[in-house]
């Protein structure tokens, strides 16, 4: 059998290459799986690139962002975004309280805290008030921008239609034409003193999204969609909130190991067996591959969560020893990845 191995391999040079390549991949992904098991984190080093690149994120991103505009022009949309970011998050906020908030949920302290309000025509005086605000802020040292969401009266008009809201400004008898016009002559000056000025009238949400995202976030595309990589086993029950889910229970299985079957994925023994072995490398390098195509998908999407799930019989060896190996590739990505094994504590693990 060895033999006839060795003699396909040197009749399939590519394919040598492959699984070259792809041992190269298992034994880096192993590598920090076992220093997953003994820290029980591991998260490779950034590089000059990476960090100068995060620094550049770090000083873009304000203190505290201002999200002003029209009446139905998508703040809502914009405020659930923030929270997405990790912001902290005020809808219809006086802005002449925007300082003692900050103050209070401690942004400009060292914490990385960020907060973002929304403020509109119903705090009297807007203008002034924005104005005020930003000079407080910039006197205690806490940088903020100011957002202004637009879109046009036609499309305004329309969403008023479908949504049969009356409009927030509207005064009794007067139209909806009439009150738009109002708004916007009122907004005009907010409008011009605007660090950005986005035209949401035929911007999908998911494209809202990614603007805001790349304004306003010091975190990659990737690092915003958190990706939880978990094992299970069958026997315990399939998972309902995995959005892809991969059965592993065709590898060899360290079970009938009298010397790995107390032991689990996490163990040395058991995942260089796994991972060692010519159908693992196979399918890793299918599986990577396929990560390589969906994920970014995800990202483009706008997904906030990801969910893989990896099973096999029990939860115990193989899809521990491959949800490792996942959760390793994924954070080389750029991902920000967390593990954990569902059914563990339910296996037959040695206690000493």
């Amino acid at each position: 059998m060895a033999a006839e191995e060795k003699q396909n391999r040197a009749a399939e040079p590519e394919a040598a290459v492959r699984t070259d390549e792809t041992r190269s991949r298992v034994l880096q992904a192993a590598e920090v799986s076992e220093a997953r098991a003994a820290s029980s984190v591991a998260v490779p080093a950034a590089t000059g690139g990476q960090q100068m690149r995060a620094r550049e994120l770090a000083a873009r991103v304000p203190d505290v962002v201002v999200i002003t505009g029209m009446s139905g022009s998508g703040r809502t949309q914009a405020m659930h975004v923030f929270e997405d970011m990790g912001y902290f998050c005020i809808d219809n906020l006086p802005p002449r309280l925007i300082l003692q908030l900050a103050q209070l949920v401690g942004i400009n302290t060292g914490v990385g805290r960020h907060l973002a309000v929304t403020c509109d025509l119903r705090s009297q005086g807007l203008f002034d008030e924005i104005s005020d605000s930003l000079v407080q802020l910039r006197e205690h040292e806490i940088s903020c921008k100011v957002l202004f969401l637009d879109a046009a009266d036609s499309v305004l008009i329309r969403r008023y239609d479908e949504n049969r809201r009356r409009h927030p400004l509207a005064q009794p008898g007067e139209s909806l034409t009439s009150a738009i016009a109002r708004e916007r002559r009122q907004l005009a000056s907010v409008r011009d003193a605007s660090d950005l000025v986005i035209d949401t009238s035929y911007l999908k949400v998911r494209d809202l999204r990614v603007r805001l995202r790349r304004a306003f976030s010091e975190l990659t595309d990737q690092q915003l969609m958190e990706v939880s990589v978990f094992s299970f086993g069958f026997k315990h029950g399939m998972p309902v909130e995995a959005d892809l889910m991969i059965d592993v229970r065709f590898l060899p299985n360290p079970f009938y190991d009298p010397k790995m079957r107390s032991l689990t994925g996490n163990d040395k023994l058991v995942s260089d067996f796994v991972l060692g072995n010519p159908v693992t490398e196979k399918f890793l390098d299918a599986w990577y591959n396929l990560l390589d195509v969906a994920m970014p998908g995800y990202v483009t999407e706008g997904k906030s969560n990801l969910s893989i799930a990896v099973g096999c019989t029990g939860g115990q060896h193989r899809s521990v020893a491959i949800a490792n190996a996942t959760a390793a590739y994924l954070e080389r990505g750029g991902y920000h990845v967390s593990l954990s094994h569902r059914d563990l504590a339910l296996a037959n693990v040695r206690n000493s």
